[in-house]
């Protein structure tokens, strides 16, 4: 798999409440990440993201566009749970397959969107 391919799998995996096998798969045993409103380590995060699944099991995750450049992998998703929907990205660092890093963006995506573009 390319790291692009891993970091799809690892996202949909934790989308869908998979967070251990997709850590255990894929993220490193020191993975650090960058979520202002967690501690910086993998199982803190592992368990946020089994929380979130326990609180919207029916969110709607769809990637929309992923980047591979060298060891890092950004991915671009659509996330609806409940009435909020909302434009994701996530940034992957790796060390041979496994990530090692993670950074993720929300933001809200206004009812009343003013820019023609849209957000996706």
């Amino acid at each position: 798999m390319s790291r692009k391919e891993i970091t799809k799998h690892f996202l949909t995996l934790c989308a869908k409440g998979d967070s251990r096998e997709a850590f255990k798969l894929y993220a490193s045993e020191n993975l650090k990440h960058h979520n202002a409103y967690f501690k910086g380590d993998a199982e803190t995060l592992m368990l946020a993201m089994e929380e979130s699944h326990k609180q919207t099991p029916n969110k709607v995750f769809e990637i929309q566009r992923a980047l591979e450049d060298g060891d890092t992998v950004a991915v671009h998703s659509r996330i609806v749970q409940g009435d909020q929907e909302l434009a994701v990205m996530h940034i992957a660092k790796f060390e041979e397959n496994k990530i090692v890093e993670l950074w993720d963006f929300g933001q809200a995506v206004p009812k009343d969107i003013i820019n023609e573009n849209g957000m996706f």
